[in-house]
């Protein structure tokens, strides 16, 4: 398989010399759209706030707030990448900005995403974002309980998760990252986490608590909902692999047109993954050119087709290139290695295929 892949670089070289130079610059006219989330944003939380609204149109204004802090979460992450703003300080200040309804400060988002999850994309080891192997699953006590739940409810689980994994994975990095940090930084780190949280927390006792819950609180479970539905299906259908090859490590997902203008083209993720420091602008003519070149390569399916095949499939990775379900062990093909989103089976007898180690059996593997 290790023969078969290429860097980001690679393919990087190959399609650049067909791209127009406008491509590499900068797009400040990208903010537009964040001020008009931040207007909507400023606008929605006022009303909720200052005037005794029916629950109707509490909840009506909570959806256009969860996709506004969606849409901002979007632009920060396009920000922090230096494809909107040059100058660092800036950068920061906007990313943080965009960033602030989802509670993620820039420096660990640049740490974090850019560097590590960027540099090492569905590395079993090194990428923070990537989903858990067989092997690290044995060494797991507590996840190896949750993984006996029939994978029917895990499926409904994981679903209803989405609602808040992005706030509990960013605390978790800032966790995790906090003293990987130079003790001079530390301080602008722990700030850039606090100040957010404690932001919105204070708005609460200024509106009340059911106030809250409409403007910030059920916004922020949607937002979550929104741009996690888009980072599961980033890689969690893909494989791991040993070298960084976007073509093979992630998944595009096509969304209607007004769809990729309020989500700042996210949607092209492959892309996103060749030309990280490109405005996403100009993707849809990076996808041209892949498609051009390796269409055989190239993984794209309807957003709504990406959220069913992850419905239907394990998460937790066996043999790199295979999805397992732990209870059944069952195993699911991956993308590039035989996924058929539209008929997704298990190999039941899996065990009988050559140069597929069995798992040990229950029992066993509880002992263990």
């Amino acid at each position: 398989m290790k023969n078969d892949l290429h860097t980001f670089g690679w393919y990087a070289a190959r399609i650049t010399p067909h791209l127009p130079k406008k491509v590499f610059k900068p797009v400040p006219s990208r903010l537009l759209g964040g001020l008009a989330y931040l207007i909507i944003v400023a606008g929605g939380i006022l009303a909720i706030g200052l005037f005794d609204l029916n629950f109707w149109l509490s909840i009506g204004i909570s959806i256009i707030l969860g996709f506004s802090f969606a849409g901002l979460g979007f632009l920060g992450h396009e920000i922090l990448h230096g494809t909107v703003v040059r100058k660092h300080w800036l950068r920061d200040l906007l990313g943080a900005i965009a960033f602030w309804p989802l509670c993620t400060g820039p420096s660990l988002w640049i740490k974090w995403h850019n560097v590590d999850h960027h540099g090492h994309t569905q590395d079993e080891e090194k990428d923070p974002d990537a989903w858990l192997s067989h092997d690290q699953l044995e060494k797991k006590p507590f996840l190896r309980m949750i993984y006996r739940i029939p994978f029917f409810l895990r499926s409904i689980f994981g679903f209803i998760a989405l609602a808040f994994t992005f706030s509990f994975h960013s605390f978790r990095m800032f966790l995790i990252y906090f003293r990987e940090f130079k003790s001079g930084k530390r301080m602008k780190v722990f700030m850039q986490f606090i100040l957010p949280w404690a932001s919105w927390i204070g708005l609460m006792f200024v509106i009340g608590f059911t106030n809250w819950l409409f403007a910030f609180l059920l916004p922020l479970l949607i937002a979550n909902f929104i741009v996690m539905s888009y980072i599961a299906t980033n890689h969690r259908l893909n494989p791991l692999v040993p070298v960084n090859d976007p073509l093979a490590n992630s998944l595009s997902v096509t969304v209607p047109k007004w769809v990729d203008i309020l989500h700042f083209n996210f949607s092209y993720h492959t892309e996103h993954h060749l030309f990280p420091g490109m405005n996403p602008k100009y993707y849809p003519l990076v996808k041209k050119h892949i498609k051009n070149m390796w269409p055989e390569r190239y993984h794209e399916m309807p957003m709504w087709k990406a959220m069913y095949a992850l419905w239907k499939t394990p998460r937790v990775y066996y043999q790199k290139d295979k999805l397992i379900d732990p209870e059944e062990q069952h195993l699911y093909n991956t993308l590039g290695s035989g996924l058929d989103p539209d008929d997704i089976r298990s190999s039941k007898k899996w065990k009988d295929r050559a140069g597929i180690k069995p798992l040990l059996p229950r029992k066993n593997r509880m002992e263990n």
